[in-house]
């Protein structure tokens, strides 16, 4: 029987999505659905990357990308983010792959990064739909098609998604706004739960909606 499972945001977390994937246990049939903010504020970012990869090759799995990636990418192609990036938490990340360095370049970061962790990067899709439900990092302009979404609502967005009505036939599944429990509305569900922040790791299964917690 194939199952799926929508996991929120890690943030460098690696401990707690070792231990949310073991209580999943998931099979190579079975369909794990990451909404994005892998990386960043957490202590092994590198580390999570890495576990990620690993993990595809025996799950099916598919990655969305979040504004931390985004913000990441931006940083690696350009370095003009620099300050906004890394009091979002991306120094976290430099040193994960730089470390000890802590003033890396974006020149002295791409050499560092193993081709399978930007393989990964580059890989990232925007939104994931299956028969039932949409799925997001940040949440969806409402009122709007997906195929007309602007990107930066998909990695960006807050309160206009969570206080108003999608108006679509599916429900959204997303992460990016933290919340002490998962926030269950008729029309979209939150599983970003603050792993990086003292909270869990969360992972819903779908389509019971059934949730499942790594340790506090």
């Amino acid at each position: 029987m194939t199952r799926t499972y929508a996991i929120g945001d890690i943030h460098g977390s690696l401990s707690k999505l070792e231990d949310l994937v073991s209580k999943i246990n998931p099979s190579r049939h079975d369909n794990l659905i990451f909404l994005g903010d892998y990386i960043d504020r957490g202590e092994d970012s590198e580390g999570v990357i890495d576990f990620l990869i690993g993990l595809s090759k025996t799950s099916s799995c598919i990655f969305l990308r979040g504004n931390h990636e985004e913000m990441f990418l931006d940083f690696l192609e350009y370095g003009s983010n620099k300050m906004l990036y890394f009091s979002s938490g991306g120094l976290k990340t430099i040193n994960s792959y730089l470390y000890p360095s802590r003033f890396g370049s974006h020149s002295q970061v791409v050499e560092a990064l193993p081709m399978t962790h930007r393989d990964f990067y580059a890989e990232l899709v925007w939104y994931y739909e299956d028969d039932q439900y949409i799925y997001v990092h940040a949440g969806v302009k409402p009122e709007t098609e997906m195929r007309l979404q602007k990107r930066n609502d998909l990695l960006w967005i807050r309160d206009e998604f969570i206080f108003s009505s999608t108006g679509l036939e599916k429900k959204v599944i997303f992460g990016h706004t933290p919340f002490a429990r998962p926030l269950v509305k008729s029309d979209k569900i939150g599983i970003d739960t603050g792993a990086v922040y003292g909270g869990f790791l969360t992972a819903i299964r779908l389509p019971e909606e059934e949730f499942i917690y790594s340790f506090k």
